[in-house]
Parts: C-alpha cells; structure tokens; sequence
C-alpha cells in the first residue's frame, strides 16, 4: 500500500527528526513534501494531496490547528492528520474523539510505532470501503468521520484561544479602532463594521457605504472582539451578528451569510459550519 506523506514544521531540525523517524517506523512511506509555516502546509496540501499531514501544532503564519482546518475544507479531502506538539495538555483533552493522532516532542519510536499502526489501519479500511464502492469503514461512515474532525478541531481551537485570551481577560473588548487617512487619524466604532476581512498585510472593515484598513491581524483582531457579537467564519473572515440578514445553502450545500446593509455575500468555512447548524 502507497502511502504519501507530508511534515509541517517551523524547524528544519524538527522536520529532519520526524523525518529520520519515519524512515525507521515506516520505511515504505512516501514522503511528498515539508511545509514550513501554516500556509505553507495548506498550499502543499492542496496541491499534493497526500494521505497523511503531520502538523506541528505552533507555527507561524497560521497555527497547526488553523492550518488543519483549512486543510479539512479543501474539496474532496480524504487524508490523516496527526499533531506533533510539545504540550501535553492538547493530548489529554483535545483527542478523545479519535478523530485524529497526535505525537509528543520528542518524538519517541514507540510512541511513533502505535501512530503509525493506527494511520496504517484506517487508510487500510478507507481504501477497502472506496473499492467496494462504499464511503469508508463500515464503523464509520464517511460524514460521521468528517463531522468527528471538525469537532476536533474546534475543540483545539477554542482549547488555543482560551490559553491565549487568559492573558487579555483584564482587558475590555474593543470599542473603537484607529485608521489613518493621509495625515489624519479616524476613529471608527466597532459596532458600525459590518465585517473584518484579512486583506494580505492589512485587515478591511467594511462599513456601510466605505471601508477602511487597518494593520491589525484578524487572528489578533477576533481576540479583542466581544465574542457575542461579532463571530468568526472563516480564517479570512469575522463578522458582525447584528448585520446578518440571512444565512443559505448554496447548490453544493456550501453556507453563505447574506447581509442587511451590503451585497456582499461572505463564505462560510465547513469548519465553523457548526456555528449556524440548527439557525
């Protein structure tokens, strides 16, 4: 059984020890490629399509967590995602569901050797259930999996966000943001914006009738932002509850979110999909 793989790590050493790792767990693996960043690991993916990701869980441009999100939505994905992280705590509780593997820096043999009979055996029955014609393992059918794995990752996701706005719970959410306009400075309140959008170095805050730009990261922005109010979407995408008029499926059962005061309809991402399940 052909078995393709890719190693996502912001270190060359860490990437070169997983590698060396696999080369003594699973001698037949084919790996494909090494990510660098999130972003990198998404654009790979994507392009590569390889049956397992091994993520590191902190990195930049994108976490490992917000890359496997991605990674989930890209059409007709069938792969494995297995986390290396050298925190413990993702493995106690954010795991159970099984939905994916995890790994502990170091990297043990023997800890790598259970993960890599685990990966064997799942791709092993997915592979049986597809050339039967069936969507997967008869355990577990193809949705269910999915919906396993977006549940996962949110769970790690709210897990990371919680470990991060413990150092802003003092802090008040944000009232009012700054934007310079040539030489002069325009305080815009945060309940005008409809939505925030990333805009590659900049984030724009649409309003109605204009826009604005500002420099703050959305990743960063979502953290200041009261979370009853205004909801995330999309990696790229933030927006304010009380401008939604409606939220619709299209023909691919993709959601989009309809505005009250703006044409612009904004994508739902299928991992925050859950956000509008039972609206």
């Amino acid at each position: 059984m052909i078995v393709r793989a890719l190693i996502a790590d912001d270190e060359r050493l860490l990437r070169e020890q997983l590698q060396a790792r696999l080369n003594e767990s699973w001698p037949e693996l084919e790996l494909v490629g090494m990510a660098r960043d999130g972003l990198e690991a998404v654009e790979l993916a994507d392009a590569l399509r390889p049956d397992v990701v091994f993520l590191d869980i902190r990195m930049p441009g994108l976490t490992g967590i917000e890359a496997a999100r991605d990674i989930v939505d890209l059409d007709d994905w069938r792969g494995e995602l297995v986390f290396v992280t050298a925190y413990d705590e993702y493995a106690v509780t954010a795991f159970e569901q099984g939905a994916v593997d995890y790994l502990l820096k170091p990297v043990e043999r023997s800890r790598l050797d259970v993960t890599v009979a685990r990966l064997k055996s799942r791709l092993q029955a997915w592979r049986a259930g597809a050339s039967a014609g069936l969507a997967g393992p008869t355990t577990q059918s193809s949705s269910d999996r999915s919906d396993a794995l977006v549940e996962t990752l949110q769970q790690l996701q709210r897990q990371m966000h919680s470990q991060q706005a413990a150092g802003h719970a003092s802090a008040p959410k944000l009232q009012w943001l700054q934007c310079s306009t040539g030489n002069s400075v325009k305080l815009i309140a945060v309940d005008d914006v409809l939505f925030f959008r990333s805009d590659e170095k900049y984030t724009r805050l649409q309003l109605i009738g204009s826009e604005a730009l500002i420099r703050t990261p959305i990743r960063e922005l979502a953290m200041q932002l009261d979370e009853q109010r205004f909801w995330q979407i999309h990696r790229s995408t933030v927006v304010n509850l009380s401008a939604i008029a409606t939220v619709q499926r299209n023909e691919s059962g993709r959601q989009r979110v309809h505005l009250k005061n703006h044409r612009e309809v904004l994508e739902v991402s299928r991992s925050y999909g859950n956000l509008f399940r039972h609206q």
